[in-house]
């Protein structure tokens, strides 16, 4: 315990409290930004990311992973507080949360295996094309200060690192968002800053129960919301936390970090704050920037709340170049480059499958429906490729009726049909022998393909054998197959 406690907390106290002021200044316009998409005060947003990024620090599996508002959820409950108002979006945050919680303790973190890595790099590359599109407004019908400082700011945050020392021991974003401000504001320059995006909280957030009637109806409203908010939630968690996993060759534990998530929802809801999950975007900012630890996290979310209701003045005067700047390193770090030299390497399924994974993302401004649809995909491709692994080659004795069929590989939904049209029911034979010892039967499909070619045999009057099916498969076959059972198999035999 003592030492886990020292691992993530204390193995890197410096890093992770320079990343995390790092954070803690990205995710503001962020989470206004976000408040803004929902359709409620900035202040929301901002709670929340506080909130979440601070209870998530401690209850999450997935040290130096970044959570808080963001845009995925935002769409998600839009609807809700158009149609019927913030107390319901804290209501339906609430429970989300519950739902979250449930979903851990049922372990379902684990399904996160089924995601192929060509599902994880058309999310990642989705997302750095997402972030850098969120910063076009930025730059769309500005001055050439603007540009200037933009570019400036992405020169340091390359050059600074070969600065000896300082270069080592400081964040380059940090640099270049404390460099450009103490520039403009000595200038006087006249550009998009913080404060332009909406008013900062003045005050700390204060504990509320939602002001909603405690009814049937109520929960009818709210549930559709709150399911939808804790799957797109999960979601982007579990990709986030398996990025990280990849970035800093480390393990986490995905069944913990639902619950955890869902602790940080209930928590936000009951302080004012719409529901959040995983940022990759300001994740990876954390990890780049040195962060490795729940300490980290933990900085970033409590720096946040001090700086908007604190030094609201001040982190007001921050121009949006200097946070553009840091937000297109981040979409230049988060794209996987090696992915477009490893197209004509890869298979055309692999690649099939990343470049509809980011189609769909970038189309729908959806994350979750677009690694929907490239875990789908993925799916297809593999029972499609596992299928034509199946073969069943045949051997008759001489001066004998008897047939011998051997059958290797996996025969499930997408082999089945394969699977008929291998026997010839037809030839004048008196005994069949159907050899499964390199075979296995996966599915009630498979099942009852195997129970339509022994009916067919024995209704042209041959005698069949089944040998070497191994225990798993007998099982399956045992339970859900009919030629086996008198009864049943008289009824097809008739015809019934």
């Amino acid at each position: 315990m003592i030492e886990s406690i020292k691992r993530d907390w204390l193995s890197n106290i410096k890093g992770d409290t320079l990343s995390g002021t790092v954070v803690a200044l990205a995710l503001i316009p962020e989470a206004i930004a976000f408040s803004i998409i929902a359709g409620v005060d900035p202040k929301v947003g901002l709670y929340a990311s506080f909130c979440i990024a601070v209870v998530i620090s401690i209850f999450g599996g997935r040290p130096a992973m970044i959570s808080a508002a963001t845009g995925a959820m935002a769409l998600v409950m839009m609807d809700l507080i158009k149609d019927h108002g913030l107390q319901y979006m804290l209501a339906a945050t609430i429970l989300a949360g519950l739902f979250q919680i449930v979903s851990g303790y049922l372990k379902l973190g684990n399904l996160m295996r089924f995601v192929s890595k060509s599902v994880v790099t058309g999310f990642v590359n989705a997302l750095a094309i997402l972030i850098f599109m969120a910063q076009l407004p930025e730059l769309t019908n500005v001055t050439w200060v603007v540009y200037a400082m933009t570019a400036v700011g992405l020169g340091i945050i390359y050059l600074f690192p070969y600065v000896p020392v300082l270069g080592k021991n400081l964040p380059s974003p940090l640099v270049c968002i404390v460099v450009l401000t103490i520039f403009s504001m000595m200038n006087g320059l006249t550009i998009n800053t913080v404060s332009d995006m909406g008013e900062l909280p003045d005050s700390l957030p204060v504990f509320l129960l939602p002001d909603i009637p405690l009814n049937l109806d109520t929960l009818l409203i709210i549930l559709p919301y709150s399911l939808s908010l804790a799957v797109v939630g999960l979601l982007e968690s579990m990709m986030t936390a398996t990025i990280v996993d990849e970035l800093t060759d480390t393990t986490s534990d995905k069944n913990r970090e639902c619950k955890g998530q869902g602790v940080a929802n209930i928590f936000t809801g009951f302080i004012g704050g719409m529901a959040g999950c995983g940022m990759i975007g300001q994740t990876v900012i954390n990890v780049k920037s040195g962060g490795r630890g729940r300490l980290s996290t933990f900085i970033a979310g409590f720096f946040l709340l001090i700086m908007v209701v604190f030094l609201g003045d001040w982190i007001g005067q921050i121009p949006m170049a200097a946070l553009v700047a840091v937000m297109i390193m981040v979409s230049i770090g988060t794209f996987s480059w090696d992915s477009i030299i490893n197209l004509k390497k890869h298979p055309l399924s692999t690649n099939i499958v990343m470049i509809v994974t980011v189609a769909v993302v970038v189309a729908t401004d959806n994350l979750s429906i677009g690694v929907l649809v490239g875990v789908l995909l993925a799916s297809l491709f593999f029972a499609n490729k596992v299928g034509r692994f199946m073969s069943i080659s045949s051997s008759k004795e001489e001066e004998s009726a008897h047939r011998t069929y051997k059958v290797v590989g996996q025969v499930f939904f997408a082999s089945s049909d394969q699977f008929n049209k291998a026997f010839d029911f037809k030839e004048a034979l008196e005994k069949v022998t159907i050899d499964l010892s390199a075979a296995h039967f996966w599915d009630i499909t498979a099942v009852s393909a195997l129970d339509t070619v022994v009916i067919k045999f024995r209704r042209e009057g041959a005698q069949v054998n089944i040998i070497g099916m191994n225990e798993a498969s007998a099982t399956v076959v045992d339970k859900f197959g009919v030629h086996n059972k008198p009864e049943e198999a008289e009824k097809l035999l008739s015809g019934h």
